[in-house]
């Protein structure tokens, strides 16, 4: 299906699914396991757009190196774990204008005290003081243009972002009730397929993104050899038994990896190691790991090859991403009195 078609698709049946990914951080087998191995096939039930939203990760500090090579390297990861950009909307953020220029508009339909309610804000300028930003506290509305611009009717987020969600609805109701309908009003909703990776060395602790999160985080992109070794180096017990239990957390959080990465449940990956020690567990867990994400990383590799084309396959999605935006922008600039050439 050509991205064309795509467009034309947001029908009764075909609701619209919009989610932006920030090009921080190196994503995990955490982050594949719990949502990333899912996005592909979304596809078969809605109409997506994926974004990687590079003008969401200047509010924090980062080199301009950097931010290149983490957009690049996240936008080819999305289509190595399955997001076809044939079948799916898949662009840079920065790349269409529109998300901007909408962003200021909204800022006028945003009050300052609802603003200023997000937790978000509030948790990043205790923990970096000395870069609050307008860009910090104005990310929700950013984050709110993101989604209305392509009229999508439903959002995939984490816990921590659905008061994002409901400011975003606030702010097209709003609109919508000034003027006349514009926006779709979209839907918050928190993922309750995946399951939840905890790190291999402290398995109370989810698997940080952070280059410097050490042998307790695996990286979907890390070498064979290094899977291997942080699985060799996880954390266990003084026990010798294999089984699940609030007391065996590190055992747990293994044998929920295993599962997940064999399509299997928690049950019948005790069963399967009932006889084993936790050595040859803990190697045939990093087994699975290596073999899953082995496919993933050779698709990686043979799109980072060949820049070009993926600068290409950028500028095919953001050009469809741009045409829809625009449709909806124009109809803002309207509706507010903007004289239009």
């Amino acid at each position: 299906m050509e991205n064309n078609d795509v467009t034309q698709q947001n029908t009764e049946k075909r609701k619209r699914v919009f989610s932006a990914i920030k090009p921080t951080g190196n994503p995990t087998l955490g982050n594949y396991l719990g949502a990333m191995q899912y996005w592909g096939g979304m596809s078969d039930e809605y109409d997506c757009l994926f974004s990687v939203a590079d003008l969401h990760a200047i509010t924090v500090a980062i080199e301009p190196k950097d931010l290149r090579e983490n957009s690049k390297r996240l936008f080819a990861l999305l289509i190595a774990i399955g997001i076809d950009p044939q079948k799916n909307i898949l662009f840079m953020q920065s790349h269409v204008p529109a998300h901007a220029e909408l962003s200021w508009l909204l800022n006028n339909y945003t009050m300052f005290g609802e603003a200023s309610r997000m937790t978000q804000f509030k948790d990043k300028s205790k923990k970096a003081p000395e870069n609050v930003n307008v860009g910090l506290f104005d990310y929700p509305v950013l984050m709110a243009a993101d989604i209305l611009l392509y009229q999508a009717d439903i959002v995939p987020v984490g816990d921590d972002q659905m008061q994002h969600v409901e400011l975003c609805r606030n702010i097209a109701l709003r609109f919508n009730n000034k003027y006349s309908p514009t926006f779709t009003v979209p839907v918050g909703k928190v993922p309750t397929f995946g399951a939840r990776i905890y790190s291999l060395s402290d398995p109370t602790a989810k698997m940080g993104k952070s280059e410097g999160a050490g042998d307790g985080t695996v990286f979907i992109l890390d070498k064979p050899e290094d899977i291997m070794r942080k699985f060799k180096r996880a954390v266990t017990d003084c026990d010798t038994k294999v089984k699940a239990s609030k007391d065996k957390l590190g055992i747990t959080n293994l044998l929920t990896i295993y599962a997940s990465l064999t399509g299997g449940t928690v049950q019948s990956a005790e069963r399967e190691f009932e006889n084993a020690d936790y050595a040859t567990f803990k190697a045939r867990v990093g087994e699975a790991a290596v073999e899953r994400l082995r496919p993933i990383r050779e698709k990686y590799e043979r799109l980072r090859a060949d820049d070009g084309a993926l600068l290409g396959i950028m500028k095919d999605g953001a050009d469809v991403a741009a045409r829809l935006a625009r449709r909806t922008l124009e109809k803002v600039y309207k509706k507010i009195g903007f004289v239009r050439l």
